[in-house]
């Protein structure tokens, strides 16, 4: 067989799926390759731009030369482990400040440890690095990070040890996560929560987000805007990748880390705001399916959502039917912790 494939410039393209023609002659049967060209994105409105920067095997580099090789391990056995960090840009101070980065790098740095990862870095060195990279390209927007350690070396062969461990990390333009996130409907999944006991669940470790990925698209083509997933005792654990609250009789409840959550550091913050700046009773414990139904109220968080307010589950509304004053009060208080407006939180805040 004879292949030809005529390559765009690499330079923020990509090919999409090839377009085939059968090419027929006397000694071969073969195929040209005739590749689309379309930008690298996210979905319909967040794109990545490869004049960006990154920062890859020890240094910052131009995004487009941060490449692996496809026999990659971490690549083909999904043994990575990763953040999602957030930097607010405040129009006021007109300075970007990322949130609670030693907590994410704490995280990120415990995932590696799970995964029998290592690399030469700790948390204060993590932020140094990331402040560098966001000063490289002078983002003055939100932006969404992904610093990511993986198992960089190549070849067949399913294990952790002896194996090369490297830390990268790119940046990208970032809005919502949820695009109805005052209005959500959500739907219970058929899928549960990956277990404790299978692969990590307080980790975040990147061959697990099949898990979430099931979920997720299962419930978007369904019709509903997330899901809720159970845990194998039948307990709410989280959505597809956010952890859930709900209100029952003026208390705020979340299922606890032994539920089988991520041990999120919004879900940390939102806590801490209800009972200190609210003066709201939170509570960790198990939640029943059913309890749901009643709640007065239920939103999920995250870094990539933030706080998302679901306002029905399987066709029943959640109290009134619409955002109840609670989820409305954190989300505003959320925005303004972020953004560094609020002093007494200002050391959640880490300028560029």
């Amino acid at each position: 067989m004879d292949f030809k494939r005529e390559s765009p410039t690499r330079q923020g393209l990509i090919g999409s799926p090839a377009r085939l023609t059968l090419k027929n002659d006397a000694n071969s049967i073969g195929y040209n390759f005739v590749a689309r060209v379309i930008p690298i994105h996210i979905n319909s409105e967040v794109q990545v731009d490869l004049s960006k920067h990154a920062f890859f095997e020890g240094k910052i580099v131009p995004l487009s030369d941060a490449r692996i090789n496809i026999a990659t391990h971490g690549f083909l056995y999904g043994t990575t482990v990763f953040s999602g960090m957030r930097a607010y840009w405040n129009e006021e101070k007109k300075r970007l400040f990322v949130f609670r980065p030693y907590d994410h790098y704490h995280r990120l740095l415990n995932s590696a440890r799970m995964m029998a990862m290592d690399v030469p870095y700790d948390e204060e060195s993590l932020i140094q690095l990331t402040l560098d990279l966001l000063r490289t390209d002078d983002w003055k927007t939100d932006v969404y990070l992904r610093p990511t350690i993986y198992k960089a070396d190549m070849g067949i062969g399913v294990r952790l040890h002896d194996l090369r461990d490297e830390f990268s990390m790119f940046v990208m333009p970032f809005e919502k996560y949820v695009k109805n996130d005052a209005n959500a409907h959500l739907t219970f999944s058929s899928w549960r929560r990956i277990d404790d006991n299978v692969i990590p669940a307080r980790g975040k470790v990147s061959g697990s987000y099949a898990n979430s990925a099931l979920i997720k698209t299962d419930a978007n083509r369904a019709g509903f805007d997330e899901a809720i997933v159970l845990d194998n005792n039948g307990h709410v654990s989280e959505g597809s990748a956010m952890n859930i609250f709900m209100v029952r009789d003026g208390v705020v409840v979340t299922p606890p880390s032994t539920d089988n959550i991520l041990e999120g550091i919004t879900r940390r913050s939102v806590i801490d705001l209800a009972r200190n700046e609210l003066g709201l009773q939170v509570v960790e414990r198990s939640i029943d399916r059913t309890e749901v139904f009643i709640a007065e109220e239920l939103f999920m968080t995250g870094t990539a959502a933030q706080i998302v307010a679901a306002t029905k589950v399987d066709f029943r509304p959640i109290g009134k039917g619409t955002m109840g004053p609670i989820t409305t009060q954190l989300r505003a208080l959320f925005d303004d912790v972020v953004r560094a407006k609020v002093a007494k939180y200002s050391q959640w805040n880490v300028e560029v």
